[in-house]
């Protein structure tokens, strides 16, 4: 994978949502974060070496994702 850099004002929205620590679903971080490519900024910022966890819950009879970031990427 050929990740954006770090410093990417895309992968800088979606990385200072998650510091909080707390799950949020993909709705959430498109709203957030203004990214459509959800799946893809969490792998980028992955490469980065953040961990971050994904949980899928039904909802209401939907599934719905969640990403809860466990630790920063090594250079923020």
């Amino acid at each position: 994978m050929n990740a954006a850099p770090l410093a990417s004002p895309r992968l800088q929205r979606v990385l200072t949502l998650l510091k909080d620590g707390r799950p949020h679903t993909t709705r959430d971080i498109v709203r957030r974060a203004r990214v459509m490519a959800v799946n893809a900024c969490i792998a980028e910022l992955r490469q980065h070496g953040a961990e971050i966890d994904c949980q899928a819950q039904i909802v209401n009879g939907a599934r719905r994702f969640y990403y809860r970031m466990t630790k920063e990427p090594t250079s923020t």
